[in-house]
């Protein structure tokens, strides 16, 4: 069932040897699990959670988080482009925009039912001024 191959290792005591670069480690790879519920800081004040993540599935990027904003707004969400991030603190669970609270509040709604089209994406990028990822 090995098949002929000469690069498979078939010996289980090798195995369990460690491979350095596969240990290699990134200390600020985190998993969307752990940033989901981190509050959302602007420049002027908190504006909600992440409550999920939007992925691109052709190449598995992080295209956008999807933000609820239900302590300022409720029942409204609204998408964030990580390229938008200033940075995250991981010892204060927040992820820090350098966008105002009223741009953010004036962003286009994202619902559940919603396409993410592209003239929604469209539409989003031009609200913040951002330039779409699409273009690079």
């Amino acid at each position: 069932m090995w098949g002929s191959d000469s690069k498979l290792v078939r010996d289980r005591e090798k195995w369990k040897k460690s491979n350095p670069v596969s240990k290699a480690w990134d200390p600020h790879l985190r998993s969307t699990y752990n940033v989901t519920d981190y509050n959302i800081q602007a420049r002027d004040g908190e504006i909600g959670h992440v409550e999920d993540f939007i992925i691109d599935d052709d190449t598995w990027a992080i295209r956008y988080l999807i933000i609820d904003t239900m302590n300022l707004w409720p029942g409204k969400k609204v998408l964030l482009s990580p390229q938008w991030i200033e940075r995250i603190s991981w010892d204060e669970s927040k992820v820090f925009v350098n966008l105002s609270c009223e741009s953010i509040k004036q962003s286009p709604e994202y619902t559940e039912e919603s396409l993410l089209t592209r003239d929604y994406e469209t539409s989003l990028h031009r609200h913040y001024n951002r330039r779409g990822y699409w273009f690079d």
